[in-house]
């Protein structure tokens, strides 16, 4: 058998894929349904108009042709979103589709890295913003996200060796995995750190329609600066419930855009036409799920926050995004352990905070892809699991 490239023995399988097997075992020695908080796979359905746009554009035989060019009147909705939404003004030049904000993740670092360039990487992470270093055999650099930083970048904390070995800044806020949000101050050092080191940023905007307590999350590319220094991507997963349609965008400046034209005309033949015109819908008319959309997070983060904490397990509300990254009790020596025990006892299943790096060795991500009926079904089995010294 061929052996396959030396880049490949970076990369194990999922953890998810491993948990799905723990999962199986539980149900069949215990004759109960796991109750699972790992994979941050949204279980709200997009607006109803949204999939009969999609439904009828399917039965449409001209629609199975390559869509090598976007359709200009998604392009235009996406001008009008941004210039609403943001008070971002952006020139078609500057914007290119996506199938899912993850490509442009994996493609960028191939596009502006040489082997050895560095990349610097938020710790903890969402887990491609390490394997697409790898793969473009680039050098990852670690910032620490801390809780007593309020989960952000401490640019004093990057040393001048690192300044000048970084070529890219890979930003995520709102932060998945930590859920933390940044203020407007955080940005404007970010654009200055990024025109004083001339280093590349990309911005994961994926959770901006995801932010509680009445606050409104914002685009890196509104602030005076930012289209010189870098890109967003944005997505529809998590907005308008399309993760599975995979559609999303990579704006700003203009040049990492022309490039990054440059390798897509390369490797693929553009979005499934239907998906274009679902996401057209979703944009001109679907205000107001983002809306509700919101409202039911936010629903189930107090619900997961309120109904833990009575069962024992005191966890911080989250100020953003579909996850709550929860401190683990102290007993454990590590989240693995726990997310383990919790599993063993209970058949709830959490991510452990060490898949998203070295910084989660002391938490647990919790994912709210579950209905408040299975919320408080947790929490009885934590109040009566003994793993918080009770039960």
């Amino acid at each position: 058998m061929i052996e396959t490239a030396q880049r490949m023995k970076h990369f194990k399988t999922s953890v998810f894929t491993s948990l799905k097997e723990l999962k199986k075992q539980y149900e069949k020695e215990h004759n109960q349904k796991t109750i699972d908080f790992s994979l941050g796979s949204p279980n709200i359905t997009p607006d109803p108009q949204i999939m009969n746009v999609l439904a009828e554009a399917v039965e449409q035989p001209e629609n199975y042709k390559y869509a090598v060019t976007a359709l200009p009147q998604l392009i235009e909705s996406i001008q009008k979103w941004y210039r609403n939404r943001y008070e971002v003004d952006l020139e078609k030049e500057e914007i290119v589709l996506l199938q899912g904000s993850q490509e442009a993740l994996v493609n960028l670092p191939l596009i502006y890295c040489n082997e050895g360039d560095g990349i610097l990487v938020p710790d903890p992470y969402y887990p491609v913003y390490v394997d697409a270093p790898k793969l473009a055999q680039a050098d990852i650099i670690f910032t620490p996200l801390r809780r007593e930083n309020n989960y952000l970048v401490d640019f004093s904390r990057i040393t001048e060796e690192q300044r000048k070995s970084a070529k890219m800044m890979l930003v995520c806020y709102p932060n998945n995995p930590t859920g933390a949000a940044a203020p407007d101050s955080f940005y404007e050092e970010l654009i200055r750190f990024a025109k004083e080191n001339d280093i590349l940023i990309v911005h994961d905007n994926a959770y901006s329609e995801l932010v509680f307590d009445g606050k409104k999350g914002k685009s890196f590319l509104s602030f005076p600066g930012a289209k010189e220094v870098g890109v967003e991507l944005n997505s529809f997963s998590k907005t308008y419930g399309m993760a599975g349609a995979r559609l999303g965008v990579l704006v700003g400046n203009k040049k990492v855009i022309e490039a990054y034209r440059i390798l897509k005309s390369n490797m693929d033949y553009g979005i499934f036409l239907p998906v274009q015109y679902a996401g057209i819908e979703a944009l001109e008319h679907g205000g107001s799920a983002i809306q509700s959309t919101r409202q039911e997070y936010e629903r189930r983060r107090d619900a997961t926050v309120k109904a833990f904490h009575a069962a024992g397990w005191p966890i911080q509300p989250s100020e953003a995004t579909m996850f709550i990254w929860a401190l683990i009790p102290e007993q454990y020596k590590d989240c693995e352990q726990f997310a383990q025990e919790l599993l063993k006892r209970t058949g709830i299943v959490v991510t452990p905070g060490t898949s998203f790096g070295p910084e989660g060795k002391r938490y647990v991500r919790i994912a709210l892809v579950q209905d408040e009926q299975d919320i408080l079904e947790a929490a009885k089995r934590l109040q009566t699991s003994g793993l918080f010294g009770q039960g």
